[in-house]
């Protein structure tokens, strides 16, 4: 028998994760609903695939930095595995076990929790939720671009006015690394010239020199190509001749004009989409056009939606060549900066209205009421006990809720119904058959 006296357990979350209340649950998955409709109008399929991996699918296919923030051990003392720290690298293990039963093109998107042991900061923590899309099977610079435009169409859907989605390829920086003779030290130069915004160019170059093992004239040879800045077709005429001869370079340079005269002809405002020279995605895995999108308000926040193409990913997994792209959507970044913006409700409830109960003994007409209510699509709740309406009000208002039905002795003799809207303090006399549209059209 357990002792009552014993001392109490603090409860308390580990550093790096959080609970999540109800407001800021709906609003997480209001984002989420709405990648779902935007990805799904353009055909991609959901999927889902298991939090823990056998460390060898996981381990050595985002770099050294993501090794070293698995969360990694022995389940049952002798199997090891580690939690997915993105949703791509499990997708490359899907794709080389299912694509003969799923065909390609295959496009997929998944939300699901990832984890990674990194340094708790705003908007970031150690278990957060990721929105992938992605198309497998395809080497198509048209995959590229719609990646692009699905990016677009969220951020719209969202509601956010001011973003800009910076791009770049690989291919140009690859290109580049090889006529520089640096090709073998690509990965380091990558990764260090992908912290160029957090710490300075002065920082990547020392970084370079330091860690990579480049000279000072090679590493500023790099730095003065990623700093270029203009127009998307300056940038490009930029970097024709520091290219020029190089085939993997040039390849880069053609997907990227491809991929600006399609954003002009879809009609995308001329701002939105930006070619950022410096972007090189910390991930090994990407070979092709990259993606990183910015808040147009609060650029430090970071990138709040990334990706890229990856065309190799799926090589230790299959022969068969998979080669993919897509982008994430960090949810809870995004919602970080929505609270900032002032976009998130400070509602804790998702149903509109609230059936306040007045009279005990009417239990049975409250719930008649808020069940006609719902059947037309308004989402009611029932205050569950004929307490004060004084008290009932106060839950109303703490809660969120925007229209409040109430009904006494006098109302149900004269088959009328008291809505108040909270909002604004109204509060008019409604015939029982004209309740369903009058609120409705309150809720407009």
């Amino acid at each position: 028998m357990s002792n009552s006296k014993s001392r109490k357990i603090k409860p308390q979350t580990l550093r790096g994760f959080r609970d999540i209340l109800p407001d800021q649950m709906m609003a997480r998955e209001f984002l989420i609903d709405t990648a779902r409709q935007v990805y799904r109008s353009y055909g991609f399929a959901p999927i889902d695939t298991p939090a823990l991996e056998y460390a060898e699918v996981l381990l050595g296919k985002g770099g050294e930095e993501s090794d070293k923030q698995v969360f990694r051990f022995l389940d049952q003392g002798d199997r090891d595995v580690a939690m997915r720290f993105d949703l791509t690298v499990p997708l490359a293990r899907f794709a080389a076990q299912h694509i003969q039963t799923l065909g390609t093109p295959f496009r997929r998107y998944h939300v699901g929790p990832v984890w990674r042991g990194e340094r708790p900061a705003r908007g970031r923590f150690r278990e957060f939720v990721q929105c992938d899309f992605d198309t497998i099977g395809s080497t198509s610079n048209a995959t590229d671009i719609e990646t692009l435009l699905v990016i677009n169409d969220l951020f719209e859907s969202i509601g956010i006015e001011r973003f800009t989605i910076r791009v770049n390829n690989r291919c140009v920086l690859n290109g580049l690394l090889q006529k520089n003779d640096l090709q073998n030290h690509s990965v380091g130069i990558l990764r260090a010239l992908d912290k160029l915004e957090k710490i300075g160019r002065d920082a990547v170059v020392s970084e370079m020199v330091e860690r990579v093992g480049v000279s000072e004239d090679q590493a500023n040879s790099v730095l003065e190509m990623a700093c270029l800045t203009g127009s998307p077709n300056e940038v490009l005429s930029s970097l024709e001749p520091l290219l020029a001869g190089n085939e993997t370079g040039e390849h880069g340079l053609s997907c990227l004009r491809e991929l600006f005269g399609t954003v002009d002809a879809c009609g995308l405002p001329a701002d939105r989409v930006a070619l950022d020279v410096s972007i090189a995605r910390g991930l090994d895995y990407y070979t092709g056009t990259i993606y990183e999108t910015f808040l147009g308000d609060l650029p430090q926040i970071g990138s709040v939606c990334s990706g890229g193409r990856y065309d190799n990913l799926a090589e230790l997994f299959t022969s068969q060549q998979l080669p993919g792209v897509g982008a994430s959507l960090g949810v809870d970044r995004m919602l970080a900066a929505m609270e900032e913006l002032g976009m998130v409700e400070q509602a804790s409830t998702p149903a509109p209205v609230l059936v306040t109960m007045f009279d005990g003994g009417k239990a049975a007409e409250y719930q008649a009421v808020a069940r006609r209510l719902r059947l037309a699509g308004i989402g009611t709740e029932v205050f569950p006990e004929a307490k004060g309406i004084g008290k009932q009000m106060k839950y109303a208002n703490r809660k969120g809720f925007r229209v409040a039905i109430i009904a006494g002795a006098d109302e149900f003799e004269n088959g009328t119904w008291q809505v108040k809207g909270l909002a604004d303090g109204s509060q008019e006399q409604v015939a029982d058959g004209d309740l369903q549209s009058f609120v409705s059209d309150l809720l407009q």
